[in-house]
C-alpha cells in the first residue's frame, strides 16, 4: 500500500459524524506541484480545519509559502512570500451511506472528494497560490530597472554613459518644449 500524498486527508470517518464535527490539521514542510511555470522555494506551512456540513465538508485553510519570481524592472530573481486562505465546500463523489456514485453534473464546478472520501488539499492550495502570483513583481518598491544602453542594473554603482551626438536632422527638436497642459510653447 502506498502512503497518501502529503495534503490528502481521509474523511470517511468525518462524513459519518454529526454536522458541525470538525478536524484540525497542521501543515509543516509539505511540497506541491504548482501550475504553469510557478515554482515553490519554501515548503508549505499552515493549518486546516475541516468541518462536517449537511452536504459534505467545509474546508478552511491558511497556508504560507514563497514562490520564485523575477523582478519586472531589473529581471533579478526574487522570492515572493505568499499567504493564501482557502474557504471551500467539498462534496462527496460517493454517497457515504449507500456507496452509490453521486451525479457530479448537478454541480459540475463543486470541489469533490475522491471515491475513497479523501480531500486533496494540494490541488486547492496550488490553485490559490497561482492566483496570488503578482502581475508585476518587484525586488524592491524603488527598483531603478535596467540601463537602456548597456543592460546593467541602474543604481549607485552604475556608470553613466557618454551622450552621443544628436543626428543633425533631429537637432531642431531639442528646442521643442511642452508645458504642463500638453501644449507646445
Amino acid at each position: 500500500m502506498t502512503a497518501p500524498a502529503p495534503l490528502v486527508y481521509p474523511l470517511a470517518g468525518l462524513l459519518g459524524e454529526p454536522f458541525g464535527t470538525e478536524r484540525r490539521y497542521e501543515i509543516h514542510g509539505a511540497t506541491i506541484q504548482l501550475p504553469d511555470e510557478l515554482r515553490l522555494v519554501e515548503p508549505l506551512d499552515g493549518n486546516v480545519r475541516i468541518t462536517r456540513t449537511n452536504r459534505g465538508v467545509l474546508v478552511d485553510a491558511k497556508i504560507s509559502t514563497a514562490i520564485a519570481g523575477q523582478c519586472v524592472r531589473c529581471l533579478g530573481d526574487i522570492e515572493l512570500p505568499v499567504t493564501v486562505e482557502i474557504h471551500d465546500e467539498a462534496l462527496p463523489s460517493v454517497d457515504p451511506a449507500s456507496g452509490a456514485t453521486i451525479d457530479a453534473s448537478i454541480e459540475p464546478d463543486a470541489t469533490r472528494l475522491s471515491r475513497h472520501q479523501e480531500l486533496d488539499l494540494g490541488t486547492l492550495a496550488a490553485e490559490a497560490i497561482a492566483l496570488e502570483e503578482p502581475i508585476a513583481a518587484l525586488c524592491e518598491e524603488a527598483c531603478p530597472g535596467l540601463c537602456v544602453e548597456c543592460g546593467q542594473r541602474l543604481g549607485p554603482d552604475h556608470v553613466p554613459h557618454e551622450v552621443d551626438e544628436i543626428d543633425p536632422r533631429l537637432a531642431a527638436l531639442q528646442g521643442f518644449r511642452v508645458d504642463g497642459h500638453g501644449e507646445s510653447e
